[in-house]
């Protein structure tokens, strides 16, 4: 009975730490509709955060590349796309990285910050962070 009691409390907790992080798959959100227009997945590689475009809820968007963007993802398609790199960890944190917009092919020194389980805030900015935007996704469940 306590072996059964162990089990259960450790399959509890390892679903209650692995909702307290920001890796995973979140809904990013259209200022505009208010609407989800897409999927992104946040993952670690080498210690570094890193994120990707994995779904584009408009069927008429889903073949789209990012021909706003003026560096190395000039013309790429926006499915598949890293938009979030190199990100750190600092405290509660991760920065140091940077955010592509493929809406206008800007891009941005970050910052991203789990403010609830399933809210994570996303800070683009230039120079200083108190010049910037605010975005915030949601856990795709």
């Amino acid at each position: 009975m306590k072996k059964i009691l162990f089990t259960a409390l450790l399959v509890v907790a390892s679903f209650s730490v692995q909702s307290q992080t920001i890796f995973g798959k979140w809904h990013s959100t259209n200022e505009t509709t208010g609407e989800v227009d897409s999927v992104i997945e946040v993952y670690e590689k080498n210690g570094k955060v890193f994120a990707k475009i994995i779904d584009i809820k408009d069927p008429k968007r889903k073949n789209a590349v990012c021909d706003l963007c003026s560096d190395e993802n000039k013309n790429k398609p926006i499915l598949g796309l890293n938009i979030l790199t190199g990100l750190e960890k600092d405290g509660d944190e991760w920065s140091g990285g940077k955010i592509l917009d493929p809406r206008n092919g800007k891009v941005y020194k970050c910052y991203i910050k789990l403010e609830t389980e399933n809210k994570l805030k996303i800070r683009g900015f230039i120079g200083f962070s108190l010049i910037g935007k605010t975005a915030y996704w949601t856990r795709a469940l």
